[in-house]
């Protein structure tokens, strides 16, 4: 099973994070946290990368749901959203598959929220 599903786009780097960042915002995702891989990179390693951000998407109800079902999930917890360079001017937009990266817990209800957010997710990207 893949664990991501993706997308690419032919829109600029930055033009397809804010396009991500306000869809993500439609389906109720905030940004808990934004990494810059490629000045990150630099930074600790001088080395040079691609433009590539992991965006730590967030929705509160769907969160809260998982924690109260599972009480470790939070060690799951952002779902991870990434923008990267594909090509000159394209752009691929990747999101985590919720139900793919807790197929190894056994909890019914925790599939539930999964499924949920696997659809706001897949949905986020296709509109992208």
């Amino acid at each position: 099973m893949k664990y991501y599903f993706s997308k690419i786009v032919d829109f600029p780097f930055q033009d397809t994070i804010d396009r991500t960042k306000e869809e993500l915002k439609k389906e109720g995702f905030g940004i808990l946290i934004e990494i810059d891989v490629k000045t990150t990179l630099k930074k600790k390693l001088d080395v040079d990368f691609r433009n590539y951000r992991i965006l730590g998407a967030c929705n509160p109800p769907f969160a809260y749901e998982a924690l109260k079902a599972e009480r470790m999930i939070g060690t799951m917890l952002p779902c991870n959203v990434i923008v990267q360079e594909a090509g000159e001017v394209k752009t691929e937009v990747a999101a985590v598959d919720p139900i793919a990266s807790m197929q190894a817990i056994e909890n019914s209800q925790l599939e539930q929220v999964a499924e949920k957010v696997r659809a706001k997710l897949k949905n986020v990207i296709e509109k992208i």
